[in-house]
């Protein structure tokens, strides 16, 4: 079997309202996700054990490579689906690390695709195994537009079409922000049920600018771009995105970026 290969689309959360808490200690949250047409990329060859290596621009930001998500799906859907199967697998790490683009499980989506198709086995196992490797896994593994409730993980699909193939252009201002620091600073006050996407918020924005106040500049400066309809913060940040009317606006504002800042000029699916 030659090389087969599988994108993990950069996740956007077009809405993310904070409810409260779980019983089991975890964030329960209102949200949209929607997904870039661009993102990492996974390639896989036959092999006798399960093996990762990482290329890309940011491969040096995910340090060593033992617990990576993406090992650790292959792992358990190798043992929920009872196989003894291995693969040498390549993550093209594209997209930065911690930056509420879904990163890890994102990648760990990818490989649970991948290695259901390599290993011909039953796609329940990878939907079965996808929650317990983290709560935007379920959503990746879709890579489709969802409403994500619960811990994000519990998901209806829907349908968006005034934004499918919308042109985006995503900003990071380079600064790593780990998830659980933003929810650390979440104020606990109720943000309210999630209506329509556009009307709400997302309500992790003021945690993540107490810890990177670049958010603000950037959000402002995306806000700023003609041709920009919408901006907001994705997922914990620190990433932010701006949807445009055109593709030709959305490139003359990629173009202006401030070169200390990562942008990526893309579409939704």
């Amino acid at each position: 079997m030659s090389a087969v290969r599988e994108i993990a689309p950069a996740k956007l959360n077009l809405a993310l309202h904070v409810r409260g808490r779980l019983p089991d200690g975890r964030h329960s949250i209102e949200t949209l996700f929607a997904f870039c047409t661009d993102g990492d990329w996974l390639s896989a060859e036959p092999a006798d054990g399960l093996t990762l290596q990482v290329t890309g621009p940011f491969a040096d930001e995910l340090g060593g490579n033992g617990d990576n998500l993406v090992l650790r799906a292959g792992r358990a859907l190798a043992q929920a689906a009872d196989v003894d199967k291995g693969a040498a697998l390549t993550l093209d790490k594209r997209l930065p690390v911690a930056a509420g683009l879904g990163g890890g499980s994102a990648d760990a989506a990818a490989a649970l695709r991948l290695l259901t198709s390599m290993w011909r086995i039953d796609p329940a196992h990878a939907e079965a195994v996808a929650p317990g490797i983290g709560s935007d896994v379920p959503a990746c593994l879709l890579s489709f537009p969802a409403r994500g409730d619960g811990a994000g993980d519990e998901l209806t699909p829907i349908e968006l079409p005034e934004v499918a193939n919308a042109p985006v252009l995503l900003i990071n201002p380079r600064v790593p922000l780990p998830t659980s620091e933003v929810f650390a600073h979440w104020d606990g006050a109720d943000q309210g049920p999630l209506g329509d996407w556009q009307e709400g918020r997302n309500g992790l924005e003021p945690a993540a600018i107490t810890l990177v106040p670049q958010i603000e500049t950037v959000l402002a400066w995306l806000g700023s771009q003609p041709g920009a309809e919408f901006a907001r913060m994705s997922g914990s940040g620190a990433t932010c995105f701006a949807l445009f009317d055109s593709e030709e606006a959305r490139d003359s504002a990629a173009t202006a970026v401030p070169r200390e800042w990562w942008r990526l000029a893309t579409n939704l699916r």
